[in-house]
């Protein structure tokens, strides 16, 4: 399934969209940042509340296929506008991390 795919049958929304043709393969939940660049792994959605600009460096570290906002969190000033000019997609998610990992288990 493609990004694209993912932000229309999970019910996400998109702060930037540079590449969603991407696959995504699998998924990754976590937020201390160390621990998602060793084990995420390429092509994974991962779902996080943090929304610093390092969440950028770790999704292109990790080759992650998006990165997903969840609990409504919004991404701080500046890190679509980077994100997008990495080539990451940003998505975000109204609903609790654990209500996204359930949307995006059925639809995966």
């Amino acid at each position: 399934m493609t990004v694209n795919e993912l932000l229309v049958r999970a019910d996400l929304t998109a702060a930037a969209l540079p590449n969603g043709d991407r696959e995504v393969s699998g998924v990754y939940i976590g937020d201390l940042l160390s621990w998602v660049m060793g084990r995420a792994t390429s092509g994974d959605a991962w779902i996080t509340i943090m929304s610093n600009r390092n969440i950028a460096a770790v999704a292109t570290l990790a080759d992650t296929a998006c990165i997903i906002l969840a609990e409504g969190v919004q991404p701080d000033e500046g890190v679509a506008e980077l994100a997008e000019q990495k080539g990451i997609n940003l998505l975000l998610s109204e609903v609790s991390t654990y209500e996204t990992a359930l949307r995006l288990r059925d639809v995966l």
